[in-house]
């Protein structure tokens, strides 16, 4: 049955293009609806169709050639698009390729496989990647210790890293929450797992992940991660060897020499920042702002703002298409790792969104090998606070969200028929 639709899709897609006709999916504010727009993109490459980004023409929009199936899944998705002719489509074609102006087009080739790093038992939170990858509508796997050190990532594209902490400390949640049965069921679940995995504490089930993680993004994988996936990746890694675990939740005292051994040319982004040796704060480091973006800077709800770098699109197309939106300046919001030092962060790393105002990186972009990873601070783009046990974001009542638009922006990435770098 599904080999017959993608039949039947290429032969109406073939027909239309015949007719010379294309739809535009715009990505300004005439778009009802974002959102679901990068899940039509995704529904059509599943298609094996071509589809021409926009980038930076009317908010990163989408040109796709004409067909009769597409237009009716718009409509049911309730995605805005418009019917362009194939002179109109050459126009702003040509329009995009004027080098005086800040666009270009980029082809997407091939739907991504994506992946989700998730524990399969259910937590006191929600994951903004999978809320906004189930609203609009792609497809993904939910994968998590076992599956990554069998080697199951070698069969995706891409992977999120879900509120998550690589090192080990379960969260630093013990002060206020190691009473709760969540919290409990956690440490159980992730010491049983360990040793089933052949290892004798959590701390090295997560680091033997962290680095298969590292393997699976040298080989040519896309990663992405928010929140405290973020710091306590690139500590694991940086902290190899070093046991950074107080007994509170490894059973063994931690290093006390543990800042003077850390090696942070292992991790991806932060460099020479410092370790919390308190193992009650709710903190793994220095690199997140977290502590003092109110006391020390002033920060409320009104003026926590970011704003997205404004990259050229015909010579730097991968952070333009990290970056595109309908607006640049994105409302902030905080989470367990909510912005970056800028001070910790390593040279050769885009930042791609800051706070100048506050000094603090919120989106940042880098390559490992062959491939790619993508930070960003932060837990809900929609739920400023977002505490544990709160409910989670109603997508349907944010379908034009810029700050959810960065994280499908890295699900389309990968698909982006690569160009030869200019010199």
């Amino acid at each position: 049955m599904r080999k017959t639709f993608f039949i039947l899709f290429s032969f109406l897609i073939a027909g239309s293009s015949l007719r010379a006709a294309y739809l535009l999916i715009p990505m300004d504010d005439s778009q009802k609806n974002h959102l679901k727009a990068y899940g039509i993109a995704y529904w059509a490459l599943k298609g094996e169709l071509e589809i021409q980004w926009l980038l930076n023409y009317r908010g990163g929009s989408f040109l796709i050639p004409n067909a009769k199936p597409l237009s009716t899944e718009c409509t049911i998705r309730g995605v805005s698009y418009e019917v362009v002719s194939d002179a109109q489509a050459n126009s702003i074609l040509a329009e995009i390729a004027n080098p005086e102006v800040n666009m270009d087009a980029v082809k997407l080739e091939k739907a991504p496989k994506v992946a989700v790093y998730s524990p399969k038992s259910k937590q006191p939170w929600d994951d903004a990647v999978t809320l906004v990858l189930t609203y609009a509508e792609i497809p993904y796997d939910i994968v998590y210790d076992e599956e990554i050190m069998t080697d199951k990532l070698k069969e995706y594209d891409w992977l999120h890293l879900h509120h998550e902490d690589f090192t080990g400390q379960y969260g630093r949640f013990y002060a206020q929450f190691s009473q709760a049965a969540w919290y409990q069921a956690e440490v159980k679940e992730n010491e049983t797992m360990a040793k089933k995995l052949g290892f004798e504490k959590t701390s090295q089930l997560k680091l033997a992940v962290a680095k298969r993680i590292n393997d699976f993004v040298f080989g040519g994988g896309f990663l992405f991660a928010m929140c405290s996936a973020t710091d306590s990746y690139d500590i694991a890694l940086a902290a190899e060897g070093v046991d950074i675990c107080a007994a509170i939740y490894d059973h063994d005292a931690a290093d006390p020499k543990m800042n003077e051994k850390l090696d942070y040319s292992k991790g991806y982004a932060f460099e020479n920042y410092k370790l919390k040796e308190n193992p009650v704060e709710y903190e793994f480091s220095t690199i997140d702002t977290y502590p003092t973006r109110s006391q020390q800077y002033g920060m409320t709800k009104e003026n926590d703002l970011f704003t997205l770098f404004d990259f050229s699109a015909k010579w730097d197309p991968v952070p333009t298409m990290l970056c595109q939106n309908h607006t640049s300046t994105i409302h902030g919001f905080w989470g367990q790792t909510v912005a970056f030092n800028k001070t910790f962060i390593k040279k050769n790393v885009l930042i791609l969104g800051e706070s100048k105002a506050f000094s603090e990186a919120r989106y940042i972009h880098g390559e490992k090998g062959k491939g790619t990873w993508s930070f960003y601070g932060g837990h809900d783009p929609e739920d400023y606070y977002h505490r544990v046990e709160d409910p989670p974001t109603d997508l349907s009542l944010h379908p034009n969200s810029p700050g959810y638009r960065l994280i499908l922006n890295n699900i389309l990435f990968p698909a982006a028929k690569k160009k030869k770098q200019k010199t």
